[in-house]
């Protein structure tokens, strides 16, 4: 093992310890039981991101809005200086009131003090908005983000160049004083290397020029036409976003530097860690956070000391490959042959990357573990290995905004999962445009799939301060207006209609954070990604487009990961403690040209795997395989040397197509976890036994109508705790926009089990009950149910021994198939329900059929007349401040309220009520609804309602005889803020808010079954 392999094998952490714990006898035998799920505990609970105009805050305003936070079922909140909607910044005191200044730090002790009373944890960012910046730095500091710009002149072949070296053809930034040249280069123009934008030259030709002082003297030989580069070192000059917050200014740090980061921690050290704020730290503090790396440059990002950097990690020099890897306004400036010029590039972004890994989220992460917290960062915005990076994390963290493809996700999560680390963060939920008209229905669909390619915790986008200097109505919002109009969403918080019913959206992100941290992950493949980025849309060849769909799970694995202690091959599996990948599937660098290229050092651990009896897949020309950067000596020889050893392992299948993928992973012995069925007889609306229910009921003799492996919407991921198996599922995009759009979907699904004698249990991330499932069949390879989903709508499955989550039934026998609605266990024992009367046969899994009567069942019933109360949110006396005005309806149909001219432009909480007669139990289908709703029937509140498909069993709170039923619906607040806020708002249409139904009460009948 060589220094930097060492160097990269201690930066991303001891893995191995991790893992292991799941391995141990505690963990193994663990047990939830019924309030497991019910009451999940702070730390799996959302977040927020908690934007303050800098220090404008208040400190008992901070201590109530902690308590609301509380109070709505958040686990925690991260305090970052934002302010972009504050347009006129003269209204800001950056001196008296900024970040990090006494009044600042006064906020931060009270909002962790306060969080320690009510048991949530507070995050901090690194500092002022985004990238990390401190105010005891200027441009032209050391510590500083620094540039190499480039100035240029061509000499003709003879002519004599005689003058100051040419200026950087881009202007220094405001602030930059200081510029260093670095070297001066000539080189020969070769046309033949031009393309487009770029001037051709060539490498041979490449020369170093002296330099007296800043002087040039330099004749050009006579063969050609030449260009004198010269090279200057200077500062960049960014700033974080949407400044200033300090006075002076803050400037942003080298991301690529140990002084960079050491400017960080000493301006932590000296000016904001004050005693109380490091005592509080310890009871309530939770990670320290970067937002993406977004270094903005008008040249090539650098740091001083690249050139000795790069030569000692890539074995050759930097100098004569300066040209080609040169940015002006982030565009190339010189070429050389093709595949040279993408080798050279690719040797500098991963000098680049090992430096910033190192550096940057390797020193900040040591620190935070010195103050008690975790590091949490956005490790993306660069042509860095973001996969690596989250590694080095302890929490990794994506977003909604920036990942159009979930293989985003993806890239965090093989870092994550290989380091042994449990979370998996992603900012939620900002849309452009979408201030004060986004819906949670939209923000819970946008995070179903992410939930599936890995993610675990929520941070929401985000809670504003209540007020700041010249916000208006609702009040301060850290992204609204935006250049004018309406800005990024979204300010929940009080000041939203919605939240009063953000308990139950609260508790149900809680519940999926909670399954998906239970146990360890699994996932079928690991795709080797030689460069890994990720926020770039890009997937893996044959996975994403049509794996996916099929029931594969794949994650991506970078080479510094293959370091990791858990990185070992046992038993057919790569990291069996921890994703326990079966296969490992190898493409060409789709970020270079797609070119066969790898490692000699990763080559090798591929060739060890292979022989530890790793599957393995390869696509492409691998034969020929290149080293990803400019070659040693023989170094693309012994790489081929290895290639053809591993091709010659009976493990290892080499395809030239990737339509031969699946063919390849079948001859390996190699399926996925998950396989469906779609149904041919699908119901979109076949009412709410298509929905909760779970059941492969189509009988012996449907299987020949079973399309198998038919392209599906439908997203999988599995964890294992010990012998019990959690998967999440969820109708859900993989990617943004998808084309046909997401639609219901109806397959029989086919689950891997830990144990053979493992029993299904479906489990609700909005009511937090666990029932168990009883219809399914046993097959060899586990059990098979039924799955109907809505668009968006997820489901939770876990399988385990009976008795799991506080159920009662035992191992008493289900059914494998039934002609009824649905088949179900009630008070323990099997039962069965449907919406008409008659005699059903159900056989059951003790080989027996049996049958049962359902007498007579009322019909559907809808409910159009309704009493309609609207509390009508208007602006109040301050900006922080909102009126009530409420108003009164009768309707003999239900309409959205753009349809009734007195509620067109309301925004608020609608109650609805009507009375009907019923006689027995019924589901209530509410049809389409926005926004939030919860349910009262009989004056007793109904378990939270599935948001995306509402519909809810109220058998048990029916009453024979009159019923009486509320619907309290609660709306966003654009439709108010387009006449109370035209000049910003005015160009929002019109959002059909309230109940628009149909709403039907469903009833059926339901008798236990004979078993």
């Amino acid at each position: 093992m060589n220094d930097l392999t060492r160097r990269g094998f201690l930066l991303l952490g001891t893995a191995a310890t991790a893992l292991a714990l799941t391995d141990s006898p505690a963990f193994a035998t663990r047990s939830p039981g019924k309030a497991w799920l019910a009451r999940p505990g702070r730390s799996v609970r959302p977040m927020v991101r908690w934007w303050w105009p800098d220090a404008h805050v208040d400190p008992a305003e901070i201590r109530r809005e902690i308590d609301q936070l509380a109070a709505a079922g958040f686990g925690g909140a991260e305090i970052a200086a934002v302010h972009h909607s504050i347009r006129d910044k003269s209204v800001l005191d950056p001196a008296g009131h900024g970040w990090g200044t006494p009044a600042w730090n006064a906020a931060v002790e009270a909002a962790l003090d306060q969080a320690a009373r009510r048991g949530i944890r507070v995050d901090l960012t690194i500092g002022p908005s985004w990238p990390a910046a401190v105010p005891s730095i200027t441009p032209d500091s050391p510590a500083a983000v620094k540039e190499l710009a480039h100035g240029s002149v061509t000499v003709a072949a003879g002519a004599t160049y005689a003058g100051d070296a040419p200026p950087p053809a881009v202007p220094p930034a405001e602030g930059v004083t200081e510029r260093k040249l670095l070297l001066v280069q000539a080189a020969r123009i070769e046309p033949a290397h031009s393309t487009g934008d770029e001037t051709g030259l060539d490498p041979a030709s490449v020369r170093e020029v002296p330099v007296t002082g800043e002087s040039v003297t330099w004749t050009a030989p006579a063969d050609g036409e030449w260009v004198l580069i010269s090279y200057w070192e200077r500062g960049s000059g960014q700033r974080p976003e949407s400044g200033p917050h300090t006075a002076p200014e803050a400037y942003v740090v080298d991301h690529f530097s140990a002084a960079g980061t050491r400017a960080v921690i000493d301006h932590w050290e000296s000016e904001l860690l004050t005693p109380a704020v490091r005592r509080l730290l310890r009871k309530a503090g939770g990670a320290l956070f970067e937002d993406s790396i977004e270094i903005e440059t008008d040249a090539l990002p650098w740091t001083p000391g690249l050139l000795e950097e790069f030569g000692r990690r890539r074995g050759h020099p930097l100098a004569p490959l300066l040209p080609v890897v040169l940015l002006a306004e982030e565009d190339p400036v010189f070429a050389y042959e093709a595949a040279m010029t993408r080798h050279a590039r690719k040797d500098y972004w991963d000098t680049i990357s090992e430096l910033f890994n190192e550096h940057h989220f390797a020193g900040l992460r040591d620190w935070a573990h010195s103050l008690g917290l975790k590091s949490r960062a956005q490790p993306y915005g660069l042509r860095t290995d973001a996969i690596a990076a989250a590694a080095v994390l302890d929490i990794p963290e994506g977003e909604s905004l920036g990942f159009k493809n979930l293989d985003d996700y993806r890239c965090l999560a093989g870092g994550r999962d290989l380091a042994g680390h449990e979370v998996l963060s992603s900012e939620a939920g900002a849309y452009a445009g979408g201030a004060y008209t986004t819906t949670w229905t939209k923000l819970l669909t946008t995070m179903g799939g992410a939930y599936a390619a890995g993610l675990n915790q929520t941070v929401l986008h985000g809670f504003s301060y209540a007020s700041a200097p010249g916000a208006a109505w609702p009040g301060f919002a850290a992204f609204t207006p935006y250049d004018g109009t309406a800005g990024y969403s979204e300010s929940w918080g009080p000041r939203q209609p919605t939240w009063q019913h953000i308990s139950d959206i609260s508790g149900y992100f809680a519940r999926v954070h909670q399954v998906l941290r239970e146990g360890v992950p699994r996932a079928d493949v690991a795709v080797l990604r030689q460069t890994g980025y990720t926020k770039t849309g890009i997937g893996a060849s044959w996975f994403t487009r049509d794996g996916i769909p099929t029931g594969w799970t794949h994650q991506f694995v970078s080479g510094p990961l293959l370091d990791l202690p858990a990185a070992r091959v046992s038993g057919g599996r790569l990291a069996p403690s921890g994703p326990a990948y079966k296969a490992l599937f190898v493409e060409g660098d789709k970020f270079y040209a797609g070119e066969p290229t790898m490692t000699v050092p990763v080559a090798g651990r591929l060739l060890e795997y292979a022989r530890a009896g790793l599957p393995i897949v390869l696509l492409g020309a691998w034969e020929s395989a290149s080293v990803p950067g400019l070659p040693g000596d023989g170094e693309n020889e012994r790489l081929r040397e290895i290639a053809a050893a591993l091709l010659a392992e009976p493990t290892v299948r080499l395809v030239a197509d990737q339509a031969d993928v699946p063919g390849a992973l079948a001859d390996l012995g190699v399926r996925p976890d998950a396989r469906f069925d779609v149904r041919p007889d699908m119901r979109p609306d076949a009412g709410p036994d298509m929905r909760p229910d779970m059941r492969p009921d189509a009988g012996p003799d449907a299987e020949p109508d079973m399309r198998p492996a038919t392209p599906s919407t439908l997203l999988t991921l599995r964890r294992v705790a010990g012998k019990i198996d959690y998967y999440y599922l969820c109708n859900g995009k993989h990617v943004e926009n998808p084309k046909p759009p997401v639609a219901p979907i109806d397959h029989d699904v086919t689950l891997a089990r830990a144990d053979r004698h493992g029993i299904p249990y479906v489990l609700d991330p909005w009511t937090g009950r666990a029932e168990r499932i009883a219809l399914y069949t046993e097959e060899p390879d586990g059990i098979r149910l039924r799955v109907a989903l809505q668009p968006g709508q997820a489901r939770i499955v876990a399988i385990g021994r009976a008795g799991l989550f506080g159920d009662r039934s035992g191992r008493r026998p289900h059914a494998t198939a039934t002609d009824a609605d649905r088949a179900l266990y009630s008070g323990g024992d099997l039962a069965v329900r449907a919406a008409k009367a008659g005699t059903y046969t159900t056989a059951l899994s003790t080989g027996r059929t049996v049958t049962t009567v359902i007498g007579e069942v009322p019909p559907p019933v809808e409910l159009s007349s309704w009493r309609l109360e609207v509390e009508d949110w208007r602006p109040g006396a301050t900006p922080d401040r909102t009126d009530k005005v409420v108003h009164e309806l009768s309707l003999d149909a239900l309409l959205p309220w753009t349809e009734i001219p007195e509620l067109a432009d309301v925004s608020g909480i609608g109650t609805y009520t009507t009375t009907v007669d019923l006689d027995g139990p019924a589901y209530l289908e509410l049809g389409e609804v926005t926004d939030t709703c919860r349910v009262r029937v009989n004056g007793r509140r109904l378990d939270p309602v599935d948001q995306i498909s509402p519909v809810v069993d109220a058998g048990p709170y029916l009453r024979r005889g009159t019923n009486t039923i509320e619907v309290e619906v609660a709306t966003p607040l654009g439709n108010r803020l387009r006449t109370a806020d035209p000049d910003v708002y005015g160009g929002l249409k019109r959002q059909p808010y309230g109940l628009k139904g149909p709403v039907r009460l469903l009833p059926y009948g339901e008798e236990r079954v004979r078993t």
